[in-house]
């Protein structure tokens, strides 16, 4: 067994550079996460992917590349996909045709995707759309006659980070939505990844720039915006903690937190797949029990709460003295007793690598299935 790789790390350009490479050969590093700075067309792409197995076969290369505005290849004939809030309007009118097209979305996905090399994208988003704290008409539509609809907080404000990235309000719209998503990137050979656990719908402000505190009780969240993760723990194949405070249950962000990792996720909501820590240079994940932490130091605490990888991103555009100190910490770290390589994190890690071959571009582009679901998508 080889050693746990937990490291998902970023490149500057287009290829691969030198430095690059002596990175990515680093035994703790696991994967790539690549942006729209990494893409000029597929051929490009193609053939990064291609330099980045060369490195290591192993190695998994990521994307975030949700559809809407978070999709970061989008010429050269990818397929622009709706953002999710499409799919849940879709839904009030016709609920079977959302399902269809949702696995449309998720087919096309990840078929274009891997036709490219890429291995795995962080989708989908379980969030809750939050508007005004008033529920959605799916909401009405599926709460039992005579039930009431968890209304949320009353002046609720939807989240300036997730908004239409969320498929709806109503929990069970979004389990039923991204189950079909999950089920489209299965038939592309991909795997899935839940975001942002237990919920980042119901806060306003961003995690990227800001560390956001949801003071609602455990119950409430559980009732509501955690509910997708225990309807789908039998088809996420990973899930990605938010970089926010839930005071009520923890003092720490739920990707930093024993409690929301191991014990609940895991423990209460029965869920074996990998878990990803958000990004590491966000400002919700550089504040732990009220000091400023390292990159070294964020790593080791999501690590130790529970998550089997961890994102370090953007920080390779300057020189990437970041991620080499990333690199070189974690590693004297891990002489030092201070955090443990664990054989069952890495092989979750690997059971996010693609194991079906992939459609070359142009086969993909006459493939029956593909035709079908372009023809579903909204």
């Amino acid at each position: 067994m080889s050693l746990h790789a937990p490291l998902i790390i970023d490149i500057a350009g287009l290829t691969l550079s030198k430095t690059d490479c002596r990175r990515l050969k680093h035994p703790l590093t696991g994967g790539i996460i690549l942006f729209a700075r990494n893409w000029e067309n597929r051929k490009q792409l193609a053939a990064l992917c291609r330099d980045i197995k060369k490195v290591r076969q192993d190695l998994l290369i990521c994307v975030d590349h949700e559809g809407g505005r978070v999709q970061r290849f989008k010429s050269d004939g990818f397929t622009h996909l709706p953002p999710m809030r499409a799919l849940g309007e879709l839904w009030l009118k016709d609920p079977m045709a959302a399902t269809n097209a949702a696995t449309a979305c998720g087919y096309v996905l990840g078929a274009e995707l891997r036709s490219c090399g890429v291995d795995f994208s962080f989708t989908p988003v379980l969030d809750l759309d939050y508007q005004d704290g008033a529920p959605t008409q799916a909401q009405a539509l599926a709460a039992p006659r005579g039930g009431s609809v968890s209304l949320g907080r009353p002046g609720a404000s939807r989240s300036s980070v997730i908004g239409d990235r969320a498929f709806a309000r109503d929990p069970r719209a979004v389990s039923l939505l991204a189950k079909s998503l999950m089920h489209g990137l299965l038939q592309s050979g991909m795997a899935n990844c839940g975001k942002h656990f237990p919920g980042h719908g119901f806060v306003k402000a961003d995690s990227h720039t800001d560390i956001p505190v949801d003071r609602r009780s455990l119950k409430a969240i559980l009732l509501d915006d955690a509910a997708p993760y225990d309807w789908l723990n039998t088809t996420l194949t990973s899930v990605m903690p938010a970089h926010v405070i839930y005071p009520r249950v923890d003092a720490r962000p739920a990707g930093f937190s024993e409690k929301w990792l191991t014990y609940i996720l895991r423990g209460q909501l029965g869920f074996g797949g990998a878990i990803f820590s958000d990004d590491l240079s966000m400002a919700g994940a550089r504040l732990i029990d009220g000091k400023q932490v390292s990159y070294t130091e964020a790593a080791m605490a999501a690590l130790n709460a529970g998550c089997d990888m961890v994102l370090l991103c953007n920080q390779s555009v300057d020189g990437g003295e970041a991620v080499d100190e990333l690199l070189d910490g974690m590693a004297e770290s891990l002489l030092k007793g201070a955090w443990e390589a664990l054989e069952a994190s890495e092989l979750r890690r690997l059971d996010l690598l693609p194991t079906t071959p992939a459609h070359e571009w142009d086969a993909l582009m006459v493939h029956p299935a593909y035709m079908h679901a372009m023809g579903l998508i909204p």
